[in-house]
């Protein structure tokens, strides 16, 4: 599973990066994936709703094992 979440992650990163933005998974527990947004993403209003309908939503599409995705600071 943490595999497949990785590559997952490789295609959402050019997105976040094309707005000074990135992406880090920090780890993979109870089928709950953990990020970290830096860059221009970690202070952006507007976080919340990427974590939720940009990368949750890939990652669950990618990857059903996934339930959530949490951002931790």
């Amino acid at each position: 599973m943490e595999e497949k979440v990785r590559q997952a992650i490789e295609e959402i990163r050019p997105l976040l990066q094309a707005d000074g933005g990135d992406i880090e998974l920090v780890k993979i527990e109870d089928k709950v994936v953990h990020v970290r947004l830096k860059g221009a993403c970690a202070g952006c209003p507007g976080a919340q709703m990427t974590l939720r309908m940009g990368v949750e939503r890939k990652l669950k599409e990618s990857v059903p094992e996934v339930e959530r995705v949490e951002a931790v600071l």
